[in-house]
């Protein structure tokens, strides 16, 4: 009998026999996991349920598996043995915390820290439904939670991770593409929730710029990113509903005009899931645009226009840019600093 392959070692075309899934093959083959071959093949079972029936996105299954490798590193390093489902089912809370603990050490920032304890609870959620084995400890943790008094406007970190985890939290495929395309407008172009829920179809371009009208009837253009464009026109082609130029841009699952409700508590779902605080709202997403602009060197002048602000004063204390973003900024950018 040939020999069984090393853990560290393992690949989707080995043991695991997921050469040819389409998903899971690549995630796997870049995120091996460290542990003996059956209990991953039991974890590549939860990989493939995640994607399967929660739609997990790649990048989430990608993000949860490195999850996974650093939870079970940490172990078998731990606890100086290997990983089994009989060490799963032993563990306590003393050794979840002890994890989040290196986590936190080796600099994961708490987003990252929240995700990674949501994926444990996930894992063990589903071990317990299949009968793998039973372990209530991590019911016990609470979720890491980010300072009460941070700035509205999320980390470039933060806004990435909002965007990736958008569609997983949605179990109607169109649905999910639809809350994608809605967070990439808004932080992609800076627009306020009601401007883009006020959009209809004919207002949608086929060119670069967006036509926005904005407070007091106040016309704008936006560029768009090939990124937003990109996810508008997946969820229009996905969308269930025909339409005409009239008819409005982003709908709910009856076909009427999204409400806003519906956005605001799928970013509280958003929250929860990602440990962000009470300040990231939709509107969240407009004041990132506008902060992460000025910290890569956007003028004011012109980012007030892609706000629509009326006077510059208004963009001077919507960015609330700190005191070594625009140190930095005048150092990189004042001719006498050259």
């Amino acid at each position: 009998m040939p020999a069984s392959p090393d853990a560290s070692a393992l690949r989707p075309g080995d043991a695991l026999g997921l050469g040819g899934d389409p998903v899971l093959g690549p995630v796997l083959a870049a995120v091996p996991l460290p542990c003996p071959p059956d209990l991953a093949r039991v974890l590549a079972d939860w990989l493939g349920w995640m994607g399967r029936e929660r739609r997990a996105s790649p990048h989430t299954l990608l993000a949860y598996a490195r999850d996974l490798a650093a939870f079970l590193a940490f172990l078998r390093d731990y606890r100086g043995e290997e990983v089994s489902l009989g060490v799963l089912a032993a563990l306590d809370a003393a050794d979840f915390r002890a994890y989040l603990t290196a986590r936190t050490n080796e600099g994961l920032s708490r987003p990252s820290l929240a995700r990674a304890l949501s994926a444990l609870r996930n894992l063990f959620r589903w071990l317990d439904r299949e009968d793998h084995i039973h372990n209530a400890a991590l019911d016990s943790l609470r979720t890491p939670k980010l300072p009460q008094a941070v700035p509205k406007a999320l980390s470039e970190e933060e806004a990435a991770e909002t965007l990736a985890a958008t569609r997983d939290l949605q179990d109607e495929p169109w649905v999910a593409k639809r809350d994608l395309a809605l967070f990439t407008l808004l932080y992609g172009c800076g627009l306020r929730l009601g401007e883009a829920l006020d959009l209809d179809r004919g207002d949608w371009p086929r060119g670069e710029v967006l036509r926005i009208l904005g407070k007091g009837r106040k016309e704008r253009l936006v560029p768009l990113l090939p990124v937003v464009s990109e996810a508008l026109d997946d969820y229009l082609e996905a969308c269930p509903f025909p339409g005409g130029p009239g008819t409005p841009l982003f709908l709910g699952q009856r076909g009427a005009r999204l409400n806003p409700g519906v956005v605001q508590r799928q970013m509280r779902r958003l929250r929860a899931l990602l440990g962000l605080p009470e300040s990231a709202t939709p509107h969240a997403l407009r004041h990132s645009f506008a902060t992460h602009l000025l910290a890569h060197g956007g003028d004011l002048r012109t980012i007030q226009e892609l706000l629509g602000h009326a006077s510059l004063s208004t963009t001077q204390r919507y960015t609330k840019v700190d005191s070594v973003g625009l140190a930095r900024l005048h150092r990189e950018t004042h001719p006498r600093a050259r």
